[in-house]
């Protein structure tokens, strides 16, 4: 699946306008839909460097790896408007959550904590996986 065509997915299952920046929500369970089963690779925005990849395993289990690491597991809820994950090797047990967003054109994700700016792009969407060891199977 492209980029343009996951976005096009999210963004015409229920996008709701988030501000006069370009800018269209996309809620948790819309963008859960078009990445299941995919794998996808963020970048930092502005900066392009790649933060690290995401295969997908259901709407509740992904794998994750960063650049030269090992892969971690995640459980996935959407609370209140967001994408939270909550990764296997997380000392403090509190999930890192998102909010996604469609911005020119462009799928992207803000870290939903206010102290940190976090803005990731999403360059690809692949039916590759990660070939992590011992995938959950719940």
């Amino acid at each position: 699946m492209t980029i343009g065509k996951a976005v096009g997915v999210a963004a015409l299952v229920a996008a709701t306008p988030l501000a006069a920046h370009a800018q269209t929500r996309i809620p948790p369970e819309a963008f859960l839909a078009a990445v299941q089963g995919k794998t996808v690779t963020f970048h930092d925005y502005p900066s392009g460097l790649l933060v690290g990849t995401e295969e997908f395993l259901s709407p509740k289990l992904s794998v994750w790896r960063m650049e030269g690491r090992g892969c971690v597991y995640g459980q996935i809820t959407t609370p209140n408007g967001q994408i939270c994950f909550l990764y296997d090797d997380d000392p403090d047990d509190v999930p890192v959550c998102w909010w996604t967003f469609q911005h020119e054109g462009r799928l992207m994700v803000r870290l939903a904590n206010f102290n940190r700016r976090e803005i990731q792009e999403v360059r690809s969407i692949t039916e590759d996986g990660l070939n992590c060891p011992s995938t959950p199977i719940s």
